[in-house]
């Protein structure tokens, strides 16, 4: 589990192809200190398995299905990723409960600069605006962020200038793809009642 608080703006060295899937090299100094074979790693909000590490980097298998449903196989050599491990158990709940499992992809619609923030619309797919709701959270790129408008096709979130600093989310450009990850409580609570309503009809 992650909280969305990203811990250090990384960096792509490598990209193998594998047929279907692709293995990515990463630099990651900070997220890589005592990282081993087996342990999760969140780019850009993907929840990767480490292969291996060396020298402040690390390996990760993407298969088919991630790059399908994430930006993830737009990345190339020298693209920056926002990086996070995942939350200790007696660690601040700094962000809101984040998965690293990406619910679809979204797009840098415009940029509005103000004085000491900025404001960010992003597209948003049919299949997630019902659990997108003003003032909530949702994950963009591995980034916990407050939604500030819920339209029915997208969203707008306001950016500080360390969010704009310190992760991806300060260099992406209108056209740009970003991950979205809704939130997960939203999701079981919809499952719920709908469970409900079936029972309940029987």
């Amino acid at each position: 589990m992650f909280t969305g608080i990203v811990e250090e703006l990384g960096e792509v060295t490598a990209v193998e192809e594998l047929g279907d899937s692709s293995r990515f090299r990463l630099r990651g100094p900070v997220v890589t200190e005592g990282a081993k074979h087996g342990d999760s790693i969140a780019v850009n909000g993907v929840c990767l398995t480490v292969v291996d590490t060396a020298d402040g980097e690390f390996t990760a298998d993407v298969m088919a299905e991630t790059l399908k449903r994430s930006s993830l196989g737009a990345l190339d050599v020298g693209s920056r990723v926002n990086l996070e491990r995942p939350m200790v158990a007696d660690g601040r709940f700094g962000g809101h409960i984040v998965q690293g499992h990406v619910d679809g992809t979204g797009t840098v619609v415009a940029r509005t600069p103000s004085e000491n923030w900025e404001i960010v619309r992003i597209s948003l797919p049919a299949e997630l605006s019902r659990y997108v709701v003003e003032k909530g959270s949702i994950t963009v790129d591995g980034v916990s962020l407050t939604v500030v408008e819920a339209g029915r096709d997208y969203f707008t979130m306001s950016l500080i200038p360390t969010t704009l600093a310190l992760t991806t989310l300060g260099i992406k450009q209108p056209g740009d793809p970003v991950n979205l990850e809704v939130d997960v409580i939203a999701k079981y609570v919809e499952r719920l009642f709908g469970s409900d309503a079936e029972g309940s009809a029987e």
